[in-house]
């Protein structure tokens, strides 16, 4: 592959290492970028596009778990977390929280995938998603009640997943859902932000593998140097992003993240009107 291909998949993979775990919609900021400027399905063609948006957030989910490889290790009972409770935190929190979006998923994937990657749709819910995180900001406990993983019960995981839902929606944000969701539900800024993140990678590694299984046959070999620049691309930002959203979700909350979506919706909305 050309050089300037190989350059584009480095900055869609700063794109969605960057912003996958910030409520800002990794999934919209990639469709924005590719499809005004970079224009990746020109020589990869639309189904192969499609797949590498989804298949470099592989490289986001393996950032989670080199960050927090000790709790991804306690859920299945092989590390014991310092001060774990014993009503602690475990694996069926996880696959409650997944069950209702990977439903939804797998119903909706082709009729997302036909109709809802597009710009248009991507400002809808950069707009929808920024009101709930506002929402959850202003009407959320000023006192959570849960400040720890461990002080999640199955019924507010089942809860949260329900409300993961909404990020199907591209521009919506998974984590800007889940963290919104997880607010109003009690949990403080972290703990929810520590649970979208554990959550995100079972249900983002069975998207990327759908999509590869579904789409294998669009996918050219002379393609993989673009997947695997990109992959590693995702990889090495989420690493960044993740320890600093960490630190920032804690103090700032969602409101700042809210008001930078109504400003691109905005931008795009005056791009596309001109």
């Amino acid at each position: 592959m050309e050089w300037i291909e190989l350059l584009k998949a480095l900055i869609l993979g700063f794109v969605e290492g960057m912003t996958e775990f910030a409520p800002v919609s990794s999934t919209g900021h990639m469709i924005i970028v590719d499809d005004m400027w970079l224009q990746t399905k020109e020589f990869l063609g639309s189904g192969s596009a499609n797949t590498f948006k989804i298949v470099i957030q592989l490289g986001s989910i393996l950032a989670v778990v080199v960050v927090m490889w000790k709790r991804m290790l306690s859920l299945i009972g092989l590390y014991k977390m310092e001060g774990q409770k014993s009503s602690r935190f475990n694996l069926g929190h996880v696959v409650i929280g997944i069950i209702p979006a990977g439903i939804f998923g797998v119903l909706f994937e082709d009729f997302i995938d036909e109709n809802l990657f597009r710009i248009e749709t991507v400002i809808v819910g950069l707009i929808i998603g920024a009101i709930f995180m506002i929402i959850a900001d202003k009407f959320g406990p000023k006192r959570p009640g849960i400040t720890s993983l461990d002080d999640i019960s199955y019924a507010k995981a089942l809860k949260i997943g329900f409300i993961q839902c909404l990020s199907l929606w591209p521009g919506f944000s998974r984590s800007g859902a889940t963290i919104s969701g997880g607010v109003m539900l009690g949990l403080d800024h972290k703990t929810a932000a520590d649970f979208t993140f554990i959550m995100a990678v079972p249900i983002m590694a069975g998207a990327s593998g759908l999509s590869l299984i579904k789409n294998w046959d669009q996918i050219n070999m002379d393609h993989l140097g673009f997947y695997a620049v990109g992959f590693i691309s995702a990889f090495v930002f989420a690493l960044i992003s993740i320890k600093f959203f960490l630190k920032l979700i804690a103090k700032v909350k969602l409101t700042p993240f809210a008001i930078y979506r109504l400003v691109l919706a905005a931008v795009l909305i005056f791009i596309l009107a001109v």
